[in-house]
């Protein structure tokens, strides 16, 4: 289950609050508009998918980038290691 510090990087990812514990009553919005309670709430359903959103581009990305450069992850594993 997602972190509250992850729902909100997810939903303020450039910043501008604080969060002390897991609970809405606990963010402190400094730099950024406020959400709602059940904004905030529903960010724990769709955190999930937005994560595995983003480490899909991320491996997509990766890949490529082993492509361009004409090495297996292995090699680069050697490359690195």
């Amino acid at each position: 289950m997602a972190k509250g510090y992850e729902v909100l990087k997810m939903l303020y990812p450039n910043g501008g609050w604080a969060i002390y514990g897991e609970d809405y009553e606990g963010i402190k919005f400094i730099e950024c508009e406020p959400i709602t309670k059940a904004e905030f709430e529903t960010g724990f359903a769709q955190y999930d998918a937005w994560k595995a959103e983003q480490d899909a581009a991320k491996a997509q990305a990766k890949a490529a980038l082993l492509k361009r450069l004409g090495l297996t992850q292995e090699e680069f594993n050697t490359l690195t290691s």
